[in-house]
């Protein structure tokens, strides 16, 4: 086959049987849309040239720069495609969570800014967070930038109605699939693949999947973030189910090593997500069904991701006091404050608040006296020991109250004997009216 662009090489991801040896499954036919194969990597390619091509002529006449707010595999198509029409790409984000990708946008000759934002993704109905501030900016005509705006732009769910749907149902002789399973980002390709297959087949069942709550999965929003995305409806699924970045990792090498599929964190959570879903349908079926779920992206960006995770499985030693061992039992057993009493325990008794959100998101908006240690730099401070005297009162802060909840058990694990989680956190905070300060 000849193509006279890489462009014109997007889509057409072949559908791969997943061998029953492997899922154990009786009564249903599981397959895996190779979305990975598509030039930049992922299944992004799609939706981002959809935004973006009719725009580009106009764009390198006014010399304006490509721009979108992401920090992943969106961003790194558009990176490619602007540079290919002499633009430049900017990422917008309040966080760049996996090292690999940016360091590969910055490769492709991406500019990354990153802006202070109230939580870890965009809310645009936060008049006052400064990336939602600067969402409005990007979307005026005459800003000089063209802004694919991915996260309600209908055209991110045209790429799939048009392309990958179609692609399934063509590839399943004409059948389409009676189960559809999906990770859920921006809700592009789960809300556009969806909607197809309902028309085709009113009866197929679509599962969404996210990332536990207080958990971190590429690509992938947690329950508490993905209302926050405009192209997410509720009603396109009929289960949401949460899986742990444990879990993601596990499905990922099954991929990887039983079916020779290089997917990534996501598509392991997506092949874990869909084998528990089917599992208990399998044995009650009682004719032959087909499901289909999507490999997004590929392994090879996500080292540091899993290294953090599994050390074992690069071979290196397990870290001490890693909060990823924590356990439910454990959570469940921190002592957690709401806001009333946050503020008459900070007003008696001093402790150390412990703001753990992204250093932006901190200079956004925090507790006044708070001091802003990254989870990611307090998770390094913890292998080596209890980062305060064990008798030090110490109240942690995140976004939701999930990730300092667990953070709490393990201090408390660790010895620490007044370690407490503020109840639904920064957010909590702010709803209840309690005074936040900038810096």
């Amino acid at each position: 086959m000849k193509y006279d662009s890489i462009l014109d090489v997007i889509g057409d991801t072949p559908l791969v049987r997943i061998d029953p040896a492997v899922h154990g499954l009786t009564n249903i036919d599981l397959y895996a849309k190779m979305e990975m194969l598509n030039p930049f990597g992922s299944v992004k390619d799609r939706p981002a040239w959809n935004m973006v091509r009719d725009g580009l002529s106009r764009a390198v006449e006014q010399g304006d720069a490509v721009v979108e707010l992401s920090s992943g595999n969106t961003a790194k198509a558009l990176a490619v495609i602007a540079a290919m029409h002499g633009l430049p790409f900017k990422s917008v984000t309040n966080r760049m969570k996996v090292p690999e990708i940016k360091e590969l946008l910055l490769l492709l000759g991406a500019r990354i800014e990153e802006l202070p934002g109230q939580t870890e993704c965009l809310d645009p109905t936060d008049t006052e967070d400064p990336l939602s501030r600067m969402y409005r900016m990007l979307s005026e005509d005459g800003g000089g930038y063209l802004h694919t705006d991915q996260y309600f732009n209908t055209r991110n769910l045209d790429a799939h109605r048009t392309g990958t749907a179609p692609e399934i149902i063509k590839d399943l002789d004409g059948a389409g699939p009676d189960i559809f399973v999906a990770c859920i980002g921006t809700a592009g390709s789960s809300t556009g693949v969806a909607g197809v297959l309902r028309e085709h087949n009113p009866a197929v069942s679509v599962i969404g999947l996210v990332a536990d709550k207080s958990d971190f999965i590429p690509g992938i929003r947690n329950i508490d973030e993905i209302n926050e995305v405009g192209l997410f409806d509720p009603d396109n699924y009929d289960t949401i189910d949460a899986v742990t970045s444990q879990e993601a990792i596990e499905g990922m090498l099954t991929l990887n090593r039983r079916c020779g599929i290089l997917g990534g964190p996501t598509a392991g959570a997506a092949y874990f997500g869909a084998l528990r879903h089917l599992r208990a349908v399998d044995a009650e079926l009682t004719e032959r069904r087909t499901a289909v779920f999507i490999v997004c992206d590929r392994v090879e960006s996500y080292l540091s991701y899993v290294r953090k995770r599994r050390p074992d499985l690069l071979e290196q030693p397990v870290r001490p006091n890693s909060v990823s061992t924590v356990t439910d039992a454990e959570i469940a057993a921190v002592a957690t404050v709401d806001v009333d009493q946050a503020r008459e325990w900070i007003a008696r008794d001093r402790p150390v608040v412990v703001d753990l959100r992204g250093s932006f998101a901190y200079s956004a908006v925090h507790i006044e006296g708070s001091i802003n240690i990254v989870d990611e730099l307090f998770d390094e401070l913890v292998h080596g020991g209890l980062p305060f005297g064990a008798g030090t009162p110490v109240l942690l802060v995140c976004p939701v109250g999930e990730k300092s909840a667990r953070y709490a058990a393990l201090l408390t694990r660790m010895g620490h004997r007044d370690a407490r989680s503020l109840r639904g956190g920064v957010v909590a905070w702010r709803d209840a009216g309690a005074p936040l300060v900038r810096d």
